[in-house]
């Protein structure tokens, strides 16, 4: 492992702007912003999936894959992902640093604590709470309604026991209401955080955050709290990116990590913005399948941060398309080429919705060493048949030099082929428009229902002139559908949405499918157990 001062100086940052944590990771001081605003911004790259399955997809494995390939044959490139969140690594995905030879270092400690940046983030999300329960306590001189508090608390642990409690029950002088947490990763906070263009910026968005309402229905932000200033000391060493590195000891930034599911799915504005003044190619990822992360990152992170993404790259597998053409989990190691021919809708379909951006696309095939000769085969003639560029990646077991093939297609691809990237939708098209846009246009719904709260939460929040935001969904990522159980590429389906969240600092809606979750339970075998197995 090279020292942090070593990987820091492989893309021109002096010492002055590190702050180490230890000899293997540390922050970089956002000051540095000041020296490089001038630089000519890089190539981005989005990596993204398509819809996940427990056979595996490896999209942080890919990511991280391609910026060593590219590395290896010479092209300087940095990759910027998402920070691990605590509810899966003991939950049921495990860790979050790629696996086998593509892997990001420490592993382990940016797993877990990191450099405390989740901390910092759950301790800003509580004391809003605690600022707004004692405001009440005190006198409550803005004259918020207990029973329209919005603002949650949270833990960044899957704890599905807090999903809906009941506090203040043994203090006479308080009033007991209904509570309910989020884990870390889907509050508003983080979303807040990771769309900061910068230190001002975060304390405006926080400032404009609504967390609850008046008995006479009208909005109370943090601004009308007065804690914007102790917010932004408690998250000041947290809005730095962080700097890692790859086993193949190159540039790696982690930064913010908002689930794709139920938050907008992507890393940092700062540290992507960063990174592209830093190098000639950026690689990044957005969560889950495409239909959600890559949607989130083209349609807000992007038009928010004013990105101009260059290339797409679709991660699939073998594997994971069979499951989707109906082959049991416990049968996929069989050679089944017709399964995988039925499958394979699911990537068409992700690949399809990416040129609605009009951004150039290319597919990397995660190589299994169960992937048998005829279903290359068989693959790559789908790919040949609709025009598409495929690459295979053996950087699970060969690193930087079983990734070469992937990286020489990316650029490629970013040599010959313009992007052309635009959002799916105006801003200024209703809310109803702009969902069922998404619902139709990506996930290939036939209709979308609301229930009367969904309904009456859309007027309230344009009669109070929340107008023009983009749309978060939350939906599950299993599936197109709002139903994990659906795989594959079905249509004419209806999506249903139960209710939709103001978030006014982060700067968008959003609504809630089916039975989506904002704070997730464990499984019956969690990876914390499995830990103590191994």
């Amino acid at each position: 492992m090279k020292d942090i001062y070593e990987i820091a100086k492989s893309i021109n940052i002096d010492k002055k702007y590190v702050i180490p944590f230890g000899l293997d990771k540390g922050k970089i001081d956002l000051s540095l912003m000041d020296e490089v605003k001038s630089h000519k911004d890089g190539k981005l790259v989005l990596v993204t999936a398509i819809t996940p399955t427990k056979a595996g997809e490896g999209k942080t494995t890919c990511s991280i894959a391609l910026t060593d390939g590219l590395n290896e044959i010479g092209v300087n490139s940095l990759l910027c992902l998402r920070e691990p969140s605590l509810g899966p690594v003991f939950g049921l995905k495990g860790g979050a640093t790629g696996g086998g030879k593509a892997s990001v270092i420490p592993s382990e400690e940016i797993n877990l604590h990191f450099t405390g940046d989740m901390h910092a983030l759950t301790s800003s999300i509580n004391l809003i709470s605690a600022v707004i329960d004692n405001h009440i306590y005190q006198g409550n001189e803005l004259g918020i309604d207990p029973n329209k508090i919005i603002w949650k608390r949270a833990l960044d642990m899957n704890d599905r026991a807090l999903r809906s409690i009941t506090i203040n029950l043994d203090d006479k002088k308080a009033i007991p209401h209904h509570e309910e947490f989020v884990i870390t990763v889907a509050s508003e906070m983080m979303a807040v955080m990771c769309l900061a263009k910068d230190k001002d910026d975060f304390i405006d968005r926080v400032e404009r955050i609504v967390v609850a309402y008046t008995f006479d229905d009208k909005p109370v932000t943090i601004k009308d709290l007065r804690i914007s200033n102790a917010i932004y000391k408690l998250m000041r060493v947290a809005l730095n990116p962080n700097l890692v590195q790859t086993l193949e000891g190159n540039p790696c930034i982690i930064h913010g990590g908002p689930f794709a599911n139920i938050a907008h799915g992507c890393n940092s504005l700062i540290a992507t913005k960063l990174a592209l003044k830093l190098t000639p190619i950026v690689v990044t990822e957005a969560g889950f399948g495409a239909d959600l992360g890559a949607e989130k990152f083209l349609d807000i992170k992007s038009r928010i941060g004013g990105l101009h993404p260059d290339a797409v790259v679709m991660v699939a597998t073998i594997r994971a398309l069979k499951l989707h053409g109906g082959v049991k989990f416990e049968e996929l190691e069989n050679e089944n080429v017709e399964a995988l021919k039925i499958g394979v809708a699911n990537l068409k379909r992700h690949l399809e919705n990416i040129k609605k951006y009009d951004v150039p696309v290319v597919i990397c095939i995660n190589h299994f060493e169960s992937d048998t000769v005829n279903e290359t085969k068989a693959l790559e003639e789908f790919c040949k048949e609709n025009n598409y560029e495929v690459a295979y990646s053996d950087a699970f077991s060969k690193g930087a030099k079983g990734a070469v093939e992937l990286a020489k297609l990316v650029m490629k691809t970013l040599e010959t082929k313009e992007s052309k990237y635009h959002p799916l939708y105006d801003l200024k098209k209703s809310y109803q428009e702009k969902i069922e846009t998404i619902c139709k246009e990506i996930y290939r719904a036939g209709k979308v229902e609301y229930t009367d709260v969904a309904l009456e939460q859309l007027e309230k929040y344009e009669k109070l002139g929340y107008k023009d935001l983009p749309v978060c969904i939350a939906k599950t990522p299993l599936s197109f559908t709002d139903n994990a159980k659906v795989l594959n590429a079905p249509d004419d389906f209806t999506v249903t949405i139960r209710e939709v969240r103001l978030s006014a600092g982060a700067g968008f809606l959003v609504a809630l499918t089916g039975s989506i979750m904002t704070m997730p339970g464990l499984p019956k075998v969690p990876a914390a157990v499995k830990m103590q197995e191994k």
